[in-house]
């Protein structure tokens, strides 16, 4: 009688070969992973769009100017070398008054032309102060003034100097149509513009340009006994020959009344 122990080896056995040729798959590890292929998506063709050109801002209109007030500026100095060598023609020994004794000014002044100029005048140094104050009142009430030089520019002609309508002071010059020293000579007395405000005797005037304006029209620069002109000169101390009788002396203004 064949034991339990011994049946159960022999079963087993037999089914071992049975096992072994059935050929069933080896079983698959559980840890395996299946690769999957790598697959970068396209991206959607994209049509570039057009960079709009920058829109230039307006310009700013550039801003006006303030206009610029002319202002009026003088200047008094003393006659050094430089100054006596230009003045040669206007001055000499034997003059009534010396250099030392006369101041040279520079003044601004309104023209004809509408601009704004710088003028000199030579006077007394005693008349240098209130002649500054006759122009600047004359510069504030827009009084034109043609040309304001030294009447060495001249040649010291006080012909030519009124010819070409210039304002000047000191001249060492006689008296017109006379001998003894005029007023001019001391610095005390001044033309201002002589076309324009003639010297008048008779039927004779001078400069002879100035005969249309010998009857006062009202135009810029001829000069009236109740204008602003005359007050400013009065107010300094000057007297105007346009009151006299014969002659008048319409361009003609001095501190003694001569």
């Amino acid at each position: 009688m064949v034991s339990q122990r011994g049946r159960t080896a022999a079963l087993l056995a037999i089914v071992a070969p049975l096992a072994a040729g059935c050929g069933a798959p080896e079983p698959t590890p559980l840890a395996t992973s299946v690769p999957i292929p790598s697959v970068r998506a396209s991206a959607p063709a994209v049509t570039p769009r057009a960079t709009p050109e920058p829109t230039a801002s307006p310009a700013a209109a550039p801003e006006a100017a303030e206009p610029v007030t002319p202002r009026f500026e003088a200047g008094i100095q003393q006659i050094g070398p430089e100054l006596e060598q230009r003045m040669s023609a206007s001055w000499r020994p034997g003059c009534p008054v010396p250099l030392g004794d006369l101041r040279y000014l520079t003044l601004t002044h309104h023209r004809f032309s509408g601009d704004v100029a710088t003028g000199e005048l030579v006077v007394h140094a005693d008349l240098a102060e209130g002649m500054v104050e006759v122009f600047r009142m004359l510069f504030e009430v827009g009084y034109p003034i043609e040309s304001m030089r030294l009447v060495d520019d001249f040649g010291a002609d006080d012909n030519a100097s009124m010819a070409a309508n210039n304002t000047s002071a000191f001249n060492c010059r006689a008296i017109t149509g006379g001998s003894s020293w005029s007023e001019h000579a001391y610095g005390r007395a001044i033309d201002l513009n002589p076309v324009h405000n003639p010297y008048v005797r008779g039927t004779a005037v001078y400069p002879p340009a100035g005969a249309e304006y010998a009857g006062r029209p009202d135009v810029p620069g001829v000069l009236h006994a109740d204008d602003e002109v005359v007050a400013a000169f009065a107010a300094e101390g000057w007297q105007w020959g346009g009151l006299w009788t014969s002659p008048i002396d319409y361009q003609h203004f001095s501190t003694t009344g001569r």
